[in-house]
């Protein structure tokens, strides 16, 4: 869940010694995020022209240029958290490894990996178990700098060591900052929830009922402070549509943090098994692809090529694809050793297009993520990232995996980045969570209110550059699989000038807090436009008619 949810929420928790009034003052100023009215259905696949809508036009390429065409089918990797390889809408979908007997314990093809049927999971362990929550890379490189610095006489330290000492105060500085202030917020949630809990059973026994609705609080009249503070309690909840879903969400999300992510103490390379140091090391893993949260992938991979004809749930973007999964990503940061071996995986088992909706903030061992996505360059694969959910400006800050090679100016021709479009008015044009940057960030498309597939054959709609990423990605494979003949780099570059641009529109800035800056859309990314799969078809037509000319 995007973070602007989960500041709404611990605002709102803030609310139980107060008045009334005073929370009113609060609510004016929090933005609960982008999802508060009903996206149009289907909305990321409908077109700007022919339906009104914001999306990229995917159903009018179907209808107006596919029809009765031949098309070769494209494998997306997509580097996640598991995929539920058994949802009734990925049927037909996933990628099959056909060198690989399945279940035999053998490595049939010789590709190192043993019964990697549908893909590989990187952050399993040999007995079959699995990384769920981990730490942060913030918390894993104090611990690194911690065991080096702690102690150290720093006028002992030559030149170069100072300005790594330098690094390790900026980076216990931002450790002890995000560790104290998790706790807080997951303090503030707890106390909130036993308050509610409270409230909840105190206005039922005073209105002798089992359910509660806004009409039922609307008869209270009593002078009686804790009905009035209960009430007031319990009609913001109704108000802002705050179910008890939602801050077990919220507890269970900082529950991680406390627990795990800033957690100094826990590894869990102890489950893999594999010698972290080694670098070099890519061999380890399990055949799991599914692993113990499959949700973020499964709702990615279902965005990409969602089953278009099976007249159940929703229609992914290409019609003729096949999903590898690469499980690398688990409850907390991935980490980069995991993320260069799924890239080179990916690229090595015939992966031509690698989606890629993850992100932090730091990257220690970036030297040989930029290797990979060298390697996956070399062998014309497209890799398509997300940009991140921070609302900041990537041109000022930082979302590794980063196409810019470290040491380097230098930087990857294979590469997407993607922001988060929304479908309503100037403001709510963009992802009030999504990353921007003019220099930075290449495109905007749909991330806004995403519905899609999640695992046990279930569909839900989701917020976030994660879910803006696989609609390019999915329109990247739909050009590739239609027009095979061209290069990854080519189908970038129409991705790219064939998007749709909104001149000088201002645009509220994207801002977790609620504030209402406008900014031109046009300065949020390079092209300042928007993916759409129906211009970037008739570009790639008459690009292939080109080239067949000769």
């Amino acid at each position: 869940m995007i973070k602007s949810i989960r500041h709404f929420v611990i605002a709102f928790a803030l609310l139980i010694t107060t008045t009334y009034s005073f929370a009113e003052t609060i609510f004016e100023n929090i933005n609960p995020g982008d999802s508060l009215k009903s996206a149009p259905e289907n909305w990321f696949n409908l077109d700007p022209t022919s339906d009104k809508i914001r999306g990229v036009g995917t159903e009018r390429a179907y209808k107006e240029l596919l029809k009765g065409k031949k098309s070769k089918k494209v494998v997306v990797a997509v580097i996640d958290s598991g995929i539920d390889i058994d949802h009734e809408d990925l049927e037909g979908v996933i990628w099959k490894n056909e060198g690989e007997v399945a279940g035999n314990g053998k490595d049939d093809d010789g590709n190192g990996y043993v019964d990697d049927v549908n893909g590989w999971n990187f952050i399993g362990g040999k007995d079959g178990e699995n990384v769920d929550a981990d730490t942060y890379e913030l918390t894993r490189e104090f611990v690194r700098l911690s065991q080096k610095f702690k102690d150290v006489d720093k006028t002992s330290l030559s030149k170069k060591e100072k300005t790594e000492y330098e690094y390790y105060e900026q980076v216990k500085k931002d450790y002890e900052e995000s560790a104290k202030s998790a706790q807080e917020d997951y303090n503030y949630i707890v106390n909130f929830y036993d308050s509610f809990k409270y409230a909840d059973r105190l206005i039922k026994a005073y209105l002798n009922t089992e359910e509660l609705s806004s009409e039922d609080l609307n008869k209270i009249s009593s002078t009686d402070e804790r009905i009035t503070q209960s009430k007031s309690l319990l009609e913001l909840t109704i108000a802002n549509d705050l179910t008890e879903e939602v801050f077990n969400e919220q507890l269970d999300y900082l529950t991680d943090q406390v627990e795990f992510g800033y957690n100094t103490e826990f590894n869990s390379r102890e489950i893999i098994g594999d010698n972290y140091k080694d670098k070099t090391e890519k061999i380890y893993g399990n055949n799991d692809v599914t692993g113990p949260d499959a949700t973020h992938g499964t709702h990615v991979a279902g965005i990409i090529g969602a089953n278009r004809s099976n007249d159940i749930g929703i229609k992914g973007i290409a019609d003729n694809v096949e999903i590898m999964v690469v499980r690398a990503v688990p409850n907390g940061d991935e980490r980069d050793k995991d993320v260069a071996n799924a890239i080179r995986y990916a690229v090595d088992n015939g992966a031509q297009v690698i989606n890629m909706s993850f992100g932090k903030n730091y990257s220690p061992y970036k030297d040989i993520v930029d290797e990979a996505v060298k390697y996956a360059e070399s062998k014309g694969v497209l890799l398509v990232h997300a940009a991140g959910n921070d609302a900041k400006n990537l041109d000022e800050n930082t979302n590794f995996p980063t196409k810019t090679f470290k040491g380097s100016k230098k930087s990857a021709k294979n590469w997407l980045e993607i922001g988060a479009l929304s479908w309503g008015d100037e403001s709510n044009f963009v992802g009030s969570f999504s990353n921007y940057g003019k220099k930075s960030v290449d495109i905007f498309s749909p991330g806004v209110d995403i519905y899609s597939t999640v695992p046990g054959s279930k569909y839900q709609a989701q917020n976030g550059t994660s879910m803006a990423a696989p609609v390019a990605a999915g329109t990247a494979a739909l050009i590739m699989s239609y027009y095979p003949d061209l290069s990854a780099i080519t189908i970038k570059d129409i991705i790219l000038k064939s998007s749709i641009k909104y001149g000088d529109l201002m645009v509220n800035k994207p801002n977790e807090e609620g504030e209402e800056t406008k900014v031109k859309f046009s300065e949020l990314s390079k092209t300042g436009g928007i993916v759409n799969v129906y211009e970037a078809l008739k570009m790639a037509e008459s690009m292939s008619i080109k080239d067949k000319k000769g």
